[in-house]
């Protein structure tokens, strides 16, 4: 698929088709996408974990996201927990390169996650980013280092329905040449 229609067609989906399975191969090729996104100084300080049991993923569901994004995620085939390595990117000798420091982790674990939800729509899947999820919990169900900072859970699966386009902000409000 051409990357000007990916861009068109992806879309945050918040219902996903019961019963459809991923094959965890092409959870494997959706994250090596990701992979593939620049980082600082090649560091690739993000790290995943991937909830793909029934079991697993209703408890993770369950009591590490709030109702709001259970809803929006059940009937996914996965959740991916991405992560970055705290202190890594951004950093020399462990002293920040400049003001944005861990910032940098951060930067490079949000080009990995849009290669990821891009890799997973051009593979015919669907995602959504959720932001707001328990941490603590996520860290002790999936045992997450505490020298990792938890970003995001991307819920993973088929769509069931297709969201509608969310108009964009005019270039006149977002850019400025000089």
């Amino acid at each position: 698929m051409e990357l000007k229609e990916l861009f068109q067609i992806r879309r945050s989906v918040r219902s996903y088709q019961e019963g459809k399975t991923v094959e965890r191969s092409v959870i494997e090729e959706i994250l090596r996408g990701a992979q593939m996104a620049p980082t600082w100084k090649n560091s690739q300080t993000g790290r995943y974990y991937v909830v793909d049991t029934p079991e697993k993923l209703s408890e993770v569901q369950k009591t590490c996201l709030p109702s709001f994004n259970q809803k929006s995620s059940s009937h996914a085939c996965a959740l991916i927990v991405t992560t970055f390595v705290r202190d890594v990117a951004g950093y020399t000798a462990g002293n920040p390169d400049n003001e944005m420091g861990n910032q940098w982790g951060a930067y490079d674990l949000g080009l990995q996650n849009a290669y990821l939800i891009l890799k997973a729509r051009d593979l015919g899947l669907d995602t959504l980013i959720m932001g707001i999820r328990d941490e603590k919990e996520l860290r002790r169900q999936l045992d997450i280092p505490e020298n990792e900072d938890v970003a995001a859970v991307i819920a993973l699966g088929y769509g069931d329905g297709e969201p509608a386009f969310r108009p964009r902000k005019d270039l006149d409000e977002i850019v400025k040449f000089y």
